[in-house]
């Protein structure tokens, strides 16, 4: 039985200290969907991934790393005319990095109501979307209400992760608009300290609020009770994972029927491993890797 389902984007990602002068630079896959795929998938969760990938190299990659992480991809669409969408990403001073995005037309911009497989949705216990997907195109908007209301309509537990992405949007009032009527719609909702006055409408109705306050830590208010946690103590090397890192940590602790404090806590687990290696989900960790 499929325990989380999920719907988004994958990008491939080209990243160096410098493009313009760097002979050799890294190529990965990522995405912040896949990346709780993985997540969880490592942690012995069932995961369904849903998304359109195009019939590229890095589309093929896409899929080949997620069913080497044993994610279902059976329900994933292969695009034959638009390509991978792409971010271009520098080093800059430290941790910072200056970020491309090329998605305008990606396979993954395409995804729509009828690619979203109805029984499966329903079947979950747990359909997990970022504001990301809602961002992609008037397509991609589309497909995600369609699976929110058919996990509402079975019961199914919505995951909402704000994730906002300026970028993506014609403007901060549409993306205001939008993401907040997502977050209305979700049973557990994560955004960060900073993306908390987007969606403030909907902070009042959501059953379980997580918010992440980066090197302060993070909080859920469940039921009313609200609970803390500090960071992990760790030395950071790429944080471009640690939002999907968090998430999935924290899903898996609620899959398991865990205390909030209890699910914080791997979430922040998770999301140290995360920031300590390259890669936004190569250095997640197996179910014995966990901390007591």
């Amino acid at each position: 039985m499929t325990e989380v389902f999920t719907l988004g984007e994958a990008l491939g990602v080209v990243s160096a200290d410098r493009i313009r002068h760097d002979m050799t630079a890294r190529l990965d896959v990522e995405g912040p969907e896949l990346t709780v795929s993985v997540g969880l998938a490592r942690l012995g969760h069932q995961v369904a991934w849903l998304g359109r990938v195009s019939i590229d190299e890095l589309g093929a990659r896409t899929l080949s790393v997620l069913r080497g992480e044993g994610v279902d991809v059976s329900h994933a669409r292969v695009d034959e005319t638009a390509p991978t969408g792409i971010v271009i990403r520098q080093r800059r001073i430290g941790r910072l990095s200056h970020e491309v995005y090329y998605q305008s037309g990606s396979a993954g911009s395409r995804l729509s109501t009828g690619d979203v497989p109805a029984e499966a949705v329903q079947a979950a216990r747990v359909l997990h979307i970022t504001g990301i997907t809602l961002a992609l195109s008037g397509y991609a908007w589309s497909a995600v209400h369609h699976a929110v209301k058919l996990a509402r309509d079975a019961g199914v537990l919505v995951s909402v992760d704000v994730n906002h992405r300026p970028h993506l949007w014609e403007s901060a009032d549409e993306a205001r608009q939008a993401l907040t009527e997502l977050a209305s719609s979700a049973d557990i909702l994560f955004a960060s300290q900073d993306e908390l006055p987007l969606v403030e409408p909907a902070l009042a109705g959501v059953p379980e609020l997580i918010v992440t306050r980066g090197a302060k830590g993070a909080s859920a208010t469940v039921d009313g009770l609200r609970y803390d946690t500090q960071a992990a103590p760790v030395t950071a090397v790429d944080a471009t994972g640690v939002g999907g890192a968090f998430v999935a940590g924290y899903l898996s602790a609620l899959l398991d029927d865990l205390h909030p404090a209890d699910r914080l806590k791997r979430g922040i687990s998770l999301a140290a491993y995360a920031v300590a290696g390259h890669g936004s989900w190569q250095g997640l960790p197996t179910r014995g890797e966990l901390p007591p």
